[in-house]
């Protein structure tokens, strides 16, 4: 109950700031809902509606090519770089689109002849569209895999005995598995775009491609007006909180009634399909691959040798290394208190991931919180504390999800054995899961920090000079147009990155050999 206490206490905390001062003013609070604000919230769902749309309908074809060949050299590899996109830094993500397709991007001589013009660039809904697609096309690949690995062994093999064709078997076995996995697919992407902060803020480009989260920011840190701060970011919440409740609600998982078969000799493609699922397979792999490689290409032009003694750059790295250290222990303490947790309502909360949790972004928690603490403290003051407390919150959704199937594996092996010796709480922790699940638990730990290293949200709200993190550094040197310092630092947040997401892979590839 410490748990929820503390979660209900954070969000709560800032909901009700939000809500006190909705009431202290209800006259600029009304008049927050202007023009402005029907333009950004049409520009939020309008570009949110089309990103979704790119990403889930190539995710349908991909996944279906990699189902269509379960055993292929690479694939295991293949696989796992669409897992990256998950944990890499949204800011680096921007960085390297914009390596490759901006103005002076290394894509831009190509584009400028392909197009006879000077090519402008990525900045606009172009660009937030781009970022969206990269980060959100392999986890709807992904997602909808897992879906056509569902399909019942027998089903493919009644098929292969009456001759289906690949149509036939599309249309009437793999297009019913995609279907019904499609609404929660499609509104957990549509809130990932919704709710979108540091791609829109870089590639927007200006305020004519500003969403309901970047208005939020913009309200507090430039305009200081809590009104509109706090319209916007209510508005935000319902819509993401509604937007989380169908996804959970869409998401049942049901069970495989078929029979144990294997799938790999059912599935037979046709040569013509082995060479469009290729050429699809291949074109996708170089899409999430380029941006990461324009990081590497931009990053080696910089000064690093000069970067790294940099007593800012120190300084900044020491933060982020101790602020994602204790935000992902905490992620962990809370994903196991959960996990371990007897009663109905936590271990409820616990079996659907915490996914009610991604309906509250970091930004809406840091505003509620920016205008609690006014007049109280600083707000800079607390800001070590909010960062750590809100990545935590952020990354146990995705602890759930890495330690919930080996832990129950490991409740249905020793339960009975524990509860004979009456073992409970932290002792059965040390004694049997903490034993038994060492690798599932660094694997966690890792991707958790990773997700918090590059964390941007929070830290834009409440940093300042004196807390800079690696992340915020490298904004304010792009916002200051040095350039080659940015690359550089991209490129130094990225190797840490993605050094925690192989730690984790690994970890986690350990366990379930």
């Amino acid at each position: 109950m410490a748990v929820l206490a503390f979660l209900a206490t954070l969000i709560g905390g800032a909901l009700l700031a939000l809500a006190v001062a909705a009431t202290q003013s209800l006259n600029a609070f009304a008049a927050s809902f202007d023009s402005y604000f029907v333009k950004i919230a049409g520009f939020t769902l309008w570009q949110a509606a089309l990103s979704t749309l790119l990403s889930l309908f190539p995710a349908v074809w991909i996944a279906r090519a990699l189902h269509r060949h379960p055993v292929f050299y690479g694939r295991d590899f293949v696989l796992r770089l669409f897992a990256l996109p998950l944990a890499l830094p949204a800011l680096i993500a921007a960085l390297g689109l914009l390596a490759l397709f901006g103005r002076a991007g290394i894509l831009a001589p190509l584009l400028s002849w392909t197009f006879d013009a000077r090519w402008p660039g990525i900045y606009g809904l172009g660009g937030i569209l781009l970022a969206h697609v990269f980060f959100n096309l392999p986890l709807a690949v992904r997602m909808f895999l897992t879906a056509l690995e569902a399909v019942p062994g027998d089903q493919l093999r009644l098929a292969a005995q009456l001759g289906f064709s690949p149509f036939a078997q599309f249309r009437l076995l793999e297009w019913q598995a995609l279907k019904a996995a499609a609404p929660a697919v499609a509104i957990l992407v549509f809130l990932l775009c919704a709710t979108s902060f540091t791609l829109v803020l870089i590639l927007g480009g200006g305020p004519q491609a500003a969403t309901l989260e970047v208005a939020i920011y913009q309200a507090l840190r430039f305009d200081y007006a809590p009104e509109k701060a706090v319209a916007f970011a209510l508005v935000q919440l319902a819509f993401a909180f509604t937007l989380s409740w169908l996804a959970v609600h869409f998401w049942a998982e049901k069970p495989d009634t078929g029979l144990n078969i294997r799938k790999v000799k059912l599935i037979v493609p046709t040569l013509l399909e082995k060479l469009l699922n290729g050429v699809l397979i291949g074109a996708t792999i170089m899409f999430v691959l380029a941006p990461i490689l324009a990081i590497v290409a931009r990053g080696l032009k910089a000064d690093l040798a000069a970067l790294v003694v940099q007593h800012s750059v120190l300084s900044a790295l020491a933060t982020s290394v101790i602020l994602a250290a204790f935000a992902s222990f905490l992620a962990l303490l809370f994903a196991i208190v959960l996990l371990s947790a007897r009663s109905k309502p936590i271990s409820g909360f616990a079996a659907n991931g915490g996914g009610i949790l991604l309906s509250v972004s970091p930004v809406v928690i840091g505003a509620g919180w920016f205008i609690a603490l006014q007049g109280v403290i600083n707000p800079p003051n607390a800001a070590p504390f909010l960062i750590v407390a809100v990545n935590a919150v952020m990354a146990v959704p995705f602890v759930l999800r890495a330690l919930s199937p080996a832990w129950a594996a490991s409740r249905m092996r020793h339960d009975r054995l524990a509860d004979s010796l009456g073992l409970n709480g932290f002792t059965r922790f040390r004694l049997i899961e903490g034993l038994a699940l060492r690798r599932p638990l660094v694997a966690a730990l890792a991707f958790a920090a990773a997700l918090s290293l590059g964390d941007l949200g929070v830290v834009a709200l409440f940093g300042s000079d004196q807390l800079q993190t690696l992340p915020s550094l490298l904004f304010a040197r792009l916002g200051s147009y040095r350039t080659n310092d940015a690359a550089g630092l991209a490129l130094i947040l990225m190797t840490i990155c993605l050094g925690l997401l192989w730690l984790a892979d690994v970890f986690a590839h350990k366990e379930s050999r």
